[in-house]
């Protein structure tokens, strides 16, 4: 039973990680990134479908994205799903392809993304902390009905501990490595 919540705080912290992983993939860093186009969605016979399985999307100069639906007649669907999508770019239409440049970012524009990926990254630690939280309440718990004894108790709660700090120097480090890569022109 202690190593069920052990592993299962373990999987819930993992998924924090993916999540925030999955966060700053979004996040504009100044430099083309095709996943900046991955929640956008383009009405296609009649259903919304990612932009990425109606075309191809690839990045030809590192400031930008060039987007080729496979269905030539979808190319102003696409264009005002991009513009619906409120990303801060504007889709050039080709006639075949569009073509998006990513504006360069301004100074003030990296601080303020830099200061919000670490809010983020805070705002991760805390969930990560609660899911600590929760698995240690869990073995006071077992504890508590004679499940296991206080030294086991005390035992698991240690590896839940090295748990919650692994996964917060991987924030620390995730955090770091997005506010270099904004900060970096």
């Amino acid at each position: 039973m202690p190593d069920m919540i052990l592993l299962e705080a373990e999987e819930k912290m993992e998924s924090r990680i993916d999540s925030l992983k999955r966060e700053f993939s979004k996040v504009r860093t100044g430099r083309a990134n095709p996943k900046l186009l991955d929640e956008v969605k383009v009405e296609y016979y009649g259903a919304l479908t990612p932009i990425g399985q109606i075309g191809s999307i690839s990045v030809p100069e590192p400031t930008q994205l060039l987007i080729k639906p496979y269905d030539r007649s979808i190319i102003k669907e696409v264009e005002k799903a991009i513009l619906a999508a409120n990303l801060g770019v504007n889709p050039n239409n080709e006639g075949e392809q569009l073509r998006i440049v990513i504006p360069a970012l301004t100074t003030e524009t990296r601080k303020q993304l830099a200061k919000d990926v670490k809010k983020h990254g805070e705002e991760m630690k805390i969930q990560i902390r609660n899911v600590r939280r929760d698995a240690n309440d869990a073995l006071k718990k077992l504890e508590k009905d004679h499940s296991i004894s206080e030294d086991d108790s005390k035992g698991y709660q240690e590896d839940v501990q090295e748990l919650t700090d692994k996964f917060i120097a991987l924030i620390d480090t995730i955090v770091k490595d997005k506010e270099q890569d904004i900060t970096s022109i």
